[in-house]
């Protein structure tokens, strides 16, 4: 018995040192990268400002980008909604609590979010806090076209190697039928 233990202690160092070289590296390619706010703009909703940052400018319909809504004074204390008012916005996506960023935890803010049509947007807040309640609204985001081709062009170019792939495969499977040689076999 006592030859085996120096054995399995040997073992189990080995496996918890591969762990830690396996784990180690990824830790720090897990961590979110942090919000990068390239634009501001200020609202003024009742006795409280508030502070729009985007990390996109200027705006374009179906790019993913991060919104943050930070009054003065911080959220805490303070709750509110977004209502976000712009073409091609259904009716249930339109007012929203205000929660905190997943990223920027100090801040409120949309995490990736697009938004689907260009036109003119209006961004509505609306809070309550210490100093009472205050509304006010960013009037007229001018947001662009969509970057890049057409949708339709992209999903045509997107579709033409799985279409390619899957017409290989018929040909090959008609060519080589398979339930016949079962049949020979059996």
């Amino acid at each position: 018995m006592r030859s085996v233990r120096p054995h399995l202690r040997a073992a189990a160092t080995a496996v918890v040192a591969a762990l830690a070289f396996l784990l180690v590296p990824i830790a720090p390619a897990s961590a979110y990268a942090p919000v990068g706010i390239v634009h501001t703009e200020q609202v003024q909703a009742g006795p409280y400002r508030v502070t729009v940052g985007f990390s996109q400018w200027p705006l374009r319909a179906m790019q993913s980008l991060d919104f943050t809504f930070a009054p003065a004074g911080g959220i805490a204390g303070k709750s509110g909604t977004l209502t976000i008012d712009g073409p091609g916005l259904d009716k249930d996506d339109r007012v929203s609590p205000l929660s905190r960023h997943p990223r920027k935890l100090d801040v409120w803010g949309l995490d990736v979010a697009a938004l689907p049509e260009p036109g003119k947007w209006d961004f509505t807040f609306a809070l309550d806090g210490p100093a009472g309640h205050g509304r006010g609204t960013l009037h007229a985001i001018d947001v662009l076209d969509q970057p890049g081709p057409p949708l339709a062009a992209s999903w045509t170019v997107c579709a033409v190697p799985p279409l390619a792939m899957l017409t290989f495969l018929t040909v090959g499977w008609r060519r080589s039928r398979p339930g016949r040689r079962v049949a020979e076999l059996v």
